[in-house]
């Protein structure tokens, strides 16, 4: 009476085959690198506008470093006079 049996017709076409383990291990990389991006900007609106601030940070902080004169003489100066 309307037995669903796999051996009985037209069950091999639903059967799903698994990829071989190369496909599989790649699949699931991807998986991991996605779920890692969106951890990374979880609550974040705009992520490339964040990148850009954190880049323009990163610039100016560099060019303070350079423009400080290598013998640390970045103090006050007194004058005597």
């Amino acid at each position: 009476m309307g037995l669903c049996l796999p051996c009985l017709g037209g069950a091999a076409q639903d059967v799903v085959e698994t990829p071989d383990p190369e496909t599989r291990r790649r699949q699931l990389a991807e998986a991991a690198e996605k779920r890692q991006k969106e951890n990374v900007h979880r609550g974040i609106k705009n992520p490339e506008s964040v990148e850009r601030k954190k880049q323009k940070q990163e610039a100016l902080e560099k060019q303070q470093m350079n423009s400080t004169p290598a013998g640390g003489g970045g103090g006050l100066r007194w004058q005597v006079g």
